[in-house]
């Protein structure tokens, strides 16, 4: 660090989930460094990328490859490596380990086997567009990539339209007009939304606007670059006149018992069923 050579201190026997920077190689924290060059053992998604990383900060720790492709020859050899009372840390190309990658399945062998498990803490993009995104951060899901076919991502956005929370989804350059696109039909157009691109890089870049005017912009725009798509809550909806509450509910009356009315008004309009069945009740009788 600043020409000064810090010697990492031994590691205690765990696995260790170290979050890298996700763009920014200064995004690094002081106990990540230290847990990367201290490990007994090395695990990365890709050697290459991990490379740069480590040779940034003068780390000679040698890095082996743990992927998707190679985890189930990889990942027994890592939980023997704990066994044998070694410290074992996992990084992925870029962020926190376990987030939308494959260290979620050596996480969950290593706890299982019953060894001690430590999250090193740092950069991680859906955190980072969710600050930036200026949209409600006191509730949100992160709900990962979307299913790359039409039918497949409009169901499962279709899935998350009544979440009172702040979505968070990963997406390619390449499928993210579609998916404003999508989005539109079912979330709805008016719902507020940011697209985030680049984050921590230098063309880093927040567009921000309703899901209507983002899915226009972005039609025909070719983009590059990570993107993280954050949409906002559900708006409020305007609360129902009396007039049209009691027409709702007389039109629901005519097929449906009075409790089964009720239900069907209180999931339509979300006031409270209990209100609703009491109303049906004077109506019926005239009240």
């Amino acid at each position: 660090m600043n020409d000064t050579a810090v010697e990492a201190r031994p590691l205690e026997p765990a696995l260790y989930l170290v979050a890298t920077p996700i763009g920014n190689l200064g995004d690094i924290t002081l106990r990540a460094l230290e847990t990367l060059a201290g490990a007994d053992v090395l695990a990365c998604e890709d050697t290459r990328v991990t490379r740069v990383l480590l040779d940034r900060y003068g780390i000679q720790n040698k890095p082996y490859a743990y992927h998707e492709h190679n985890a189930n020859e990889a990942g027994p050899r890592l939980i023997a490596a704990l066994g044998a009372g070694k410290s074992v840390a996992l990084v992925s190309d870029a962020g926190t380990p376990l987030v939308s990658d494959p260290g979620y399945r050596l996480g969950q062998q290593a706890i299982e086997a019953g060894y001690r498990v430590v999250p090193i803490p740092g950069a991680s993009a859906p955190l980072a567009a969710l600050v930036g995104s200026g949209l409600p951060n006191d509730a949100f899901l992160f709900a990962g990539f979307l299913p790359t076919k039409d039918k497949a991502r409009r169901e499962r956005l279709s899935v998350f339209r009544d979440v009172p929370a702040t979505l968070i989804f990963f997406e390619s350059p390449h499928r993210i007009g579609d998916t404003l696109a999508a989005a539109v039909d079912e979330l709805g157009a008016d719902r507020q939304a940011s697209v985030c691109r680049e984050l921590t890089k230098t063309f880093e870049e927040f567009r921000r606007g309703s899901l209507g005017d983002l899915a226009e912009r972005y039609a025909d725009l070719a983009v590059k670059g990570e993107v993280v798509l954050v949409v906002g809550p559900p708006l409020e909806k305007p609360a129902p006149e009396a007039g049209e509450i009691d027409r709702l509910l007389g039109e629901l009356a005519v097929g449906l018992p009075t409790a089964k009315a009720a239900t069907e008004a209180a999931r339509i309009t979300g006031l409270p069923r209990k209100d609703l069945y009491q109303r049906l009740l004077e109506l019926k009788g005239g009240g």
